[in-house]
């Protein structure tokens, strides 16, 4: 399933505000880049946001225990490729492509067990229309 998204910005950015909005978190939600992560609360769920660039083995992600709240939160790892599908069974996973012809970008969600692959589909529909750039339609497709 693909969504284009818009060239102006940090995409990384608009979709840290985005998922904290849709949880109701009411403060900012800022990069972990340098604590690696942080758990932003006052939402429907604590949203524990992760950056696994600096993470080396699938070892350091479990000394993080991300596992233990699994249950009672939403978790959002940004870098976390082969390191943390391990800890769902269901899960959905959002890869970053990016055009070298004209700088378009597109989220390619893959949903992985449980009831991911309907509710993909329902997050495209409801992300489509507002990622798209300008002027333009948004690209949905269910491939």
């Amino acid at each position: 399933m693909i969504v284009e998204l818009p060239t102006q910005g940090d995409t990384y950015e608009l979709g840290r505000v985005r998922i904290g909005a849709g949880l109701g978190v009411t403060g900012p939600v800022v990069s972990p880049t340098f604590v690696i992560a942080r758990v932003h609360r006052g939402g429907r769920l604590p949203l524990v946001h992760v950056d696994a660039y600096r993470l080396g083995s699938v070892a350091e992600v479990d000394d993080l225990d991300l596992d233990a709240d699994l249950a009672d939160s939403a978790l959002v790892v940004e870098w976390g490729g082969g390191l943390v599908e391990q800890l769902a069974d269901a899960h959905l996973a959002v890869r970053l492509d990016r055009s070298a012809a004209d700088d378009r970008r597109t989220a390619v969600l893959v949903p992985s067990g449980g009831t991911w692959v309907e509710r993909a589909a329902a997050v495209v529909r409801a992300v489509a229309p507002a990622m798209a750039p300008a002027g333009r339609r948004p690209a949905a497709d269910n491939g």
